[in-house]
């Protein structure tokens, strides 16, 4: 089992952001909705372990400010 990386560890975290950002673009709400889920989805497939996945719904239920650095 593998455990949830909580610090800083994606390179080129800026462009990761600009596109986040761009995936909405022309989106209506839902649309929105459905392509985060999608890639959440994904991520959630690569990451490949549920605990780890469940740990960071937890955290991020739990964490009040959006943060692509990690906890906040």
């Amino acid at each position: 089992m593998s455990e949830l990386i909580r610090q800083a560890h994606l390179d080129h975290v800026d462009d990761v952001y600009q596109q986040l950002l761009q995936m909405h673009e022309g989106l209506d709400e839902a649309q929105s909705l459905k392509v985060c889920a999608k890639l959440i989805l994904t991520l959630a497939n690569h990451i490949g372990d549920s605990a780890v996945v469940m740990e960071a719904i937890e955290l991020a239920r739990r964490t009040p400010s959006l943060s692509a650095a990690g906890p906040g």
